[in-house]
């Protein structure tokens, strides 16, 4: 967490009842954690074990791999825009530019067409 700079004090706790199958202990003691990061918003809700410490811990782990997940997307959208800004500004091939040679001597010899007509 403190790669990642999350604080301990961003953090909101709370531990609700349990549900689903497992029986007395899981549908009576309040082992589930749920974990709300307070700056972001983001919601983490635990239940995979009976024990409420590890469900502490794997709740943070989520909350984690949530954020590094997000930071991994952020890195390679600014990796494809530094290769796109990189590909459009490298030079033609000599078959491009002999192309737009081509067009633009075409566009001239159209242009000559319009003059007037005399004789």
């Amino acid at each position: 967490m403190a790669r990642i700079r999350i604080l301990e004090k961003d953090l909101e706790e709370r531990f609700v009842l349990g549900s689903g199958s497992g029986g007395q202990k899981i549908n009576k003691t309040a082992n589930c954690v749920y974990l709300k990061h307070l700056p972001s918003g983001v919601e983490i809700n635990c239940q995979d074990s009976r024990s409420r410490e590890k469900n502490r811990e794997i709740a943070r782990r989520r909350l984690c791999e949530h954020f590094e997940r997000i930071n991994l997307q952020h890195r390679q959208q600014r990796a494809r825009q530094r290769a796109l800004k990189r590909y459009r500004k490298r030079s033609p091939s000599k078959s491009t530019k002999a192309k737009i040679r081509k067009d633009k001597q075409f566009r001239s010899d159209k242009k000559k067409m319009r003059g007037r007509v005399r004789g």
